[in-house]
């Protein structure tokens, strides 16, 4: 007996409550950004699941450009966070409301 898709649809609306509880609760702007990524990789798990399920790969290659457009996220972001670090010496994402040139 193999897993169906409703199985997978559950694991991945499991891993999406978390990663927007993870945004919505947390301040750390570190944590906020793993959340991001966490609920891009449930919604690749559904497009997954989905284009097995209707055996076509039109979900996979969009899985493919969705991961290219989350790497170049997290290298903008991730590069954002130690500008800001170097400047303040502490992130509050409550205090950053502006950006200060």
């Amino acid at each position: 007996m193999s897993p169906g898709v409703e199985h997978y649809l559950i694991v991945s609306a499991i891993l999406f409550t978390l990663g927007t509880l993870g945004v919505l609760l947390r301040r750390d702007p570190l944590i906020i950004f793993m959340s991001i990524e966490l609920m891009l990789n449930s919604v690749n798990l559904t497009f997954v699941a989905f284009s097995h399920y209707l055996s076509s790969a039109d979900g996979q290659i969009f899985v493919f450009i969705v991961m290219t457009v989350a790497a170049a996220e997290v290298v903008v972001g991730l590069a954002l966070i130690v500008s800001i670090f170097q400047r303040a010496q502490r992130i509050d994402v409550d205090l950053l409301d502006e950006m200060r040139g």
